[in-house]
């Protein structure tokens, strides 16, 4: 839905996936207030498990979407994209899909948060910092 060029709809993501999720499902997954991994494993978990193979492996990748005249705050700030070479201001996300033969089913997902603030000393310049939890 992201590097869609035209509008995206629920019906159109369940057509993608061949209707193995219905739109319904989809929708109300939108519209729930929890946007969280466990949320989605919930969704995708019967797929995940009637497409698993030996085969199958897991793949992480980060994304920014740039925000460059959005204020910054915990989440939009300040991010070193390795495409670019350089930092831009968005919002950096974790992904991770489970990829076997034709399928690649998004399975985890987290919004990188920045919420610890500190100063270089060098420069004293204030920049936000994540703090990783153990869970």
């Amino acid at each position: 839905m992201i590097s869609s060029f035209s509008h995206t709809t629920a019906t159109g993501l369940s057509a993608l996936l061949d209707n193995k999720i219905s739109h319904d499902k989809i929708t109300q997954f939108l519209s729930s207030s929890d946007y969280a991994s466990k949320a989605l494993w919930l969704l995708v978990k019967k797929q995940v498990k009637s497409v698993e193979d030996e085969n199958g492996c897991i793949i992480f990748d980060d994304t920014i979407q740039e925000k460059a005249y959005t204020d910054e705050n915990e989440i939009i700030t300040w991010h070193f994209d390795h495409t670019k070479n350089r930092t831009v201001k968005g919002v950096n996300i974790l992904n991770c899909l489970y990829s076997t033969d034709d399928v690649d089913i998004p399975v985890a997902f987290e919004i990188i948060r920045k919420t610890i603030w500190y100063s270089e000393l060098k420069t004293r310049k204030a920049k936000r910092k994540r703090v990783v939890l153990n869970k």
